[in-house]
């Protein structure tokens, strides 16, 4: 018999998350199902996965009408059901955090996109819910935006797991990078262990390629559609191997420190003419993640094709990112934009969600 589709990329050295959220999954066994069946190794959450899980269903009635006597905000509310889930998920996952000696086995829970261009706030908070969710296989989500890299030096520093969040582009993944070294550093400094922090530098894919295929059409490039986030995402580890095999992060090695692995994440495929495990079957590699929504695991249990491809094609990688440059295209630029837009897509299922939470409440006392 075959062995399951998704369990063979554990083989090749990738760690499959699930990139979905709700407790109906964990109360009618599909989670713990996926862990036992599929190999998932982790979980992700953000607004919009929390939005869809409170606004469809009415698992969480009764903690917002209880959260809501409490006389709590709206934000507070959502973050009082949200770590009661996350606490219950890291629980369902600690086995393979054992297991995997700290490696796997997180479940991510983000602090408020509003707070994207606050560093100050961001610390606040991140400190915060790490102390109220009280796992060890937690990490705390934070954009990788400039105001970002700061609070992320610092919550390393006080040894908050951290998952970067919305990165599109190759000079800021270096810095997010370095942040996670700099933060390292600063623990040593202070005499405190560097073997107890784990961080990942989650990556978006599938939206490079709704932004740039359009103009791709416009240059001439045709042959080049759905072929750029790969591409980014080639280049990203290369930068991963020489950033966490180099002299620097040798030292913290030597002391127990742990490499911040690349996540790939938004990898549901958006055009309809691509394979829907494109952005899975292309970069499976060792020392990596890919984070996956249910309908991608799916489709990768049934058709996906498990083999180590990260490495392959380099040369066309770099091509690939030449001629967008020889045709005026500033992937930069593009990154930069995807960025502010990214902050934007996760504000409005924010607000969408606490206006739910609002709606729930004025039920509860009408």
């Amino acid at each position: 018999m075959e062995k399951n589709r998704v369990k063979q990329i554990k083989d090749l050295g990738q760690s499959i998350w699930l990139d979905f959220f709700d407790r109906k999954i964990m109360n009618n066994g599909d989670l713990k199902k996926m862990i036992e069946v599929d190999g998932i190794r982790g979980v992700t959450s953000n607004p919009a996965i929390f939005e869809k899980a409170i606004s469809s269903s009415s698992d969480y009635n009764d903690d917002i009408t209880s959260l809501s006597q409490q006389k709590n905000s709206n934000d507070d509310i959502f973050y009082g059901l949200a770590v009661k889930d996350i606490q219950r998920a890291a629980d369902f996952f600690k086995a393979v955090y054992d297991e995997s000696n700290g490696e796997d086995g997180f479940v991510s829970l983000e602090v408020s996109p509003h707070l994207a261009r606050n560093t100050e706030g961001t610390i606040k908070q991140a400190m915060e819910l790490w102390k109220a969710v009280d796992r060890k296989n937690v990490m705390i989500k934070i954009p990788g935006t400039a105001e970002g890299l700061p609070a992320i030096r610092k919550c390393i520093s006080e040894g908050i797991n951290i998952n970067v969040t919305l990165l599109f582009g190759l000079p800021r993944y270096r810095e997010v990078a370095e942040a996670y070294i700099s933060g390292l550093e600063d623990r040593l400094k202070s005499n405190r262990p560097v073997n107890v922090v784990a961080s990942v530098a989650s990556f978006f894919l599938s939206r490079i390629d709704v932004m740039i295929d359009p103009l791709l059409d416009e240059k001439g490039l045709n042959s080049l559609k759905g072929e750029v986030a790969i591409a980014s995402a080639k280049k990203a580890y290369q930068i991963y191997k020489e950033v966490f095999l180099g002299k620097r992060f040798k030292m913290l090695e030597e002391k127990g420190a742990k490499r911040q692995r690349v996540l790939w994440a938004s990898t549901s495929s958006k055009n309809p003419s691509f394979s829907d495990t494109k952005y899975v079957d292309a970069l499976i590699g060792p020392e990596t993640i890919n984070t996956v929504p249910l309908e991608t695991l799916d489709a990768f249990r049934d058709h996906g094709k498990p083999a180590n491809l990260l490495e392959e094609g380099l040369d066309k990688a770099t091509n690939v990112l030449v001629q967008l440059k020889e045709k005026g295209i500033n992937i930069d630029t593009i990154t930069q934009k995807l960025e502010d837009e990214g902050i934007e897509k996760f504000n409005k299922p924010y607000d969408k969600l606490l206006d739910a939470i609002e709606k729930q409440k004025k039920l509860t006392h009408a």
